[in-house]
């Protein structure tokens, strides 16, 4: 495939990166210094305006993918229309746009194809999404859905208190429609087996049926059914979406907000809320507070620093679990060596959908777990696939890959070695990114 990405920022060079080894990638960007860090790749880059036409018509000629990802919502916009109305073959053509204005947008992912964008994305509302499942599992550090809602993944973290420490894997005894796919511990990856054994700090990847990761959380100590207490740092875009999200959940919800405006804004919209006008890093502020009898405290300013101080402190003064956005990719594994259980990134929810669009026919939906380490992704079987029509132990299937759970005909399923997938199943794989090709391959 030939993409066209415009702009070479944190979101674009990681879409490149992911791309340039397989597609022939071409970047635009106005900033010398952003195309000189892109220019580090195997691609070609262009220093000048992704939205100017005249630069456009060169690179356009064959292009499958553009991708609009710069710091202006107006610029992705109008470079997406205008390919549109340049390129002749408007359907070979599929076009992204990175927006961050709700005015624009009232969903993480939408479809604008009546104004020549195929996929609209607001990563801001995909993270603040994303927080609102985990906080919906208090135990879980990151969790998604699959298939339209009938398969749920979640990571839990073992606390060195967990009945399960010191246990083999076959002890857990889950539920028929409920796997454990992936076992992270400090940095290796596991596919485990039953005689695996768990471990303190162990990072457990479950993915099942929704009705039964009820057991499944009461394992990792969801038992107490109380009103969780959480505070949100950052009245921002993330922040004002998260709490509107969980405003009439089982939370009681406070937000801490420095500009004075933005607190009386937040106030007036949200009003069974408390809002609170100060600095998230001010420890006399937190203390009055009894940010110590938070459950979940979640620092989601326009500053990783200030997220991380924030996430710090509130960890200092006894909070259970801290969650902090970072912007910065290479951030994330820090933000979670240095104490935050769950570091969360905007930019993931962008590059996840391009993914998703440069692979191909039959990919439903891409997560990337664990800083980049895994990723599970969810196809649609189709007729001519590889892995259609034959016992799962008969499939060349890649040993750093597994196929955890498969959806047919609404029904969710744990398949064994004997089970055959047919043409429509939905399959979702986790799989190392070392598999990631040989899997594809099996669904073509």
């Amino acid at each position: 495939m030939k993409t066209i990405i415009i702009g070479a920022g944190e979101v674009g060079y990681h879409i490149a990166k992911a791309l340039y080894q397989s597609h022939d990638v071409v970047v635009i960007d106005s900033d010398e210094k952003a195309c000189q860090r892109v220019d580090e790749l195997d691609v070609q880059v262009i220093q000048g305006n992704g939205a100017n036409v005249s630069i456009l018509s060169n690179f356009l000629d064959h292009a499958d993918l553009l991708v609009a990802v710069t710091g202006s919502d107006e610029v992705n916009i109008v470079a997406c229309m205008a390919s549109k109305l340049i390129v002749k073959d408007k359907e070979k053509l599929k076009t992204v746009a990175r927006v961050s204005n709700p005015d624009y947008i009232d969903r993480p992912v939408a479809k604008r194809t009546q104004i020549g964008i195929d996929t609209m994305i607001c990563p801001e509302l995909s993270l603040a999404s994303e927080v609102a499942e985990i906080l919906a599992i208090p135990s879980a550090i990151e969790a998604e859905y699959f298939a339209d809602g009938k398969v749920e993944m979640m990571e839990f973290v073992v606390s060195e208190d967990n009945a399960l420490v010191g246990k083999d894997m076959k002890e857990l005894h889950l539920a028929n429609c409920c796997i454990v796919s992936a076992l992270f511990r400090d940095s290796d990856v596991i596919i485990p087996r039953g005689e695996d054994t768990i471990e303190e700090n162990d990072h457990l990847v479950v993915i099942g049926k929704p009705a039964a990761m009820k057991e499944v959380r009461d394992k990792f100590g969801d038992k107490s059914g109380k009103r969780s207490k959480v505070m949100i740092i950052g009245g921002g875009i993330v922040g004002f979406y998260l709490a509107n999200l969980i405003e009439h959940s089982e939370f009681d919800l406070k937000i801490i907000e420095s500009d004075a405006q933005r607190s009386a804004e937040i106030a007036e919209e949200l009003p069974d809320v408390l809002v609170l006008n100060g600095d998230g890093t001010d420890i006399n502020l937190l203390k009055d507070e009894d940010v110590s009898e938070m459950d979940v405290v979640i620092a989601v300013t326009n500053s990783d620093e200030k997220n991380l101080l924030c996430s710090l402190l509130a960890k200092q003064l006894g909070v259970k679990k801290v969650i902090a956005r970072s912007d910065r990719s290479d951030y994330v594994s820090l933000f979670e060596m240095v104490g935050v259980d769950s570091a969360v990134s905007p930019r993931q929810a962008t590059v996840n959908e391009v993914l998703k669009l440069s692979m191909g026919h039959g990919i439903e939906s891409i997560t990337t777990i664990e800083g980049e380490k895994a990723e599970i992704i969810e196809y649609t079987a189709s007729k001519g696939s590889k892995i259609v029509g034959k016992p799962l132990k008969n499939v060349n299937f890649p040993d750093d890959a597994i196929v955890s759970i498969v959806v047919h005909n609404g029904n969710t399923v744990v398949p064994r070695g004997e089970y055959v997938i047919e043409e429509g199943d939905r399959v979702v794989v986790f799989a190392l990114q070392s598999a990631n090709a040989e899997v594809e391959k099996l669904f073509k």
